[in-house]
C-alpha cells in the first residue's frame, strides 16, 4: 500500500483539509492508498479541524470533522512513502525532522497543481471566511492532479 501524510503548522486547517478532499477523491479510484495528517507543531494534537475549515470543505462535499490533529513524529518518515507540506517554511521542518532512514520523499502539495501558479497553501488560520474558501479552492485541484498522477504512475487510470 502507498501511503501519504499531509503536513501543515498546527493540523487544523490545512492539512486535514487536504486529507479530506483526497480521501473524497479517493473514494471513486481503485487505488489502495492510506493517508494521514499532522503538523510540524504541536498546538493542537487531539483537537478537530477549525470550524472555518469543516464548514469550508463541506461546501464541497467533503466531510473532515473527524479527523484529529497530531504531531509529526520520526517514525512518520518511514510509514509513509510521501510527505506533502503545504508551504516552504514546513517543508523546511519536515526536511529538518528527516532521519537518517528516511524512505519517504517529500514535496510541496502545490507541486502538483503548478497550473494554478501558486506554489504555497496560504495558511487561512488568522484570516477570513474567504481564506479558508481559498484554501478549498487549492486543495481541490492539487489533490485531484495528485490523484491522477499517482493512478498514471500506477498504472490504474481509466485510459
Amino acid at each position: 500500500m502507498f501511503n501519504i501524510l499531509f503536513v501543515c503548522m498546527g493540523n487544523i486547517c490545512r492539512s486535514p483539509t487536504a486529507e479530506g478532499f483526497f480521501l473524497s477523491r479517493l473514494e471513486q479510484s481503485r487505488l489502495d492508498i492510506g493517508t494521514d495528517s499532522a503538523g510540524t507543531h504541536d498546538y493542537h494534537i487531539g483537537y478537530p479541524p477549525d470550524e472555518r475549515a469543516v464548514l469550508e470543505a463541506s461546501t464541497f462535499g467533503v466531510d473532515i470533522s473527524a479527523l484529529r490533529a497530531r504531531k509529526l513524529v520520526t517514525a512518520d518518515f518511514t510509514r509513509f512513502d510521501l510527505i506533502l507540506g503545504m508551504d516552504r517554511n514546513n517543508l523546511r521542518l519536515i526536511n529538518q525532522m528527516r532521519p537518517a532512514d528516511a524512505t519517504a520523499r517529500t514535496a510541496l502539495m502545490m507541486d502538483y497543481a503548478p497550473e494554478l501558479g501558486i506554489p504555497e497553501v496560504p495558511d487561512p488560520y488568522y484570516g477570513a471566511q474567504e481564506d479558508f474558501g481559498l484554501m478549498c479552492k487549492l486543495l481541490n485541484v492539487a489533490t485531484a492532479n495528485l490523484l491522477a498522477q499517482l493512478e498514471a504512475d500506477m498504472g490504474q487510470g481509466d485510459g
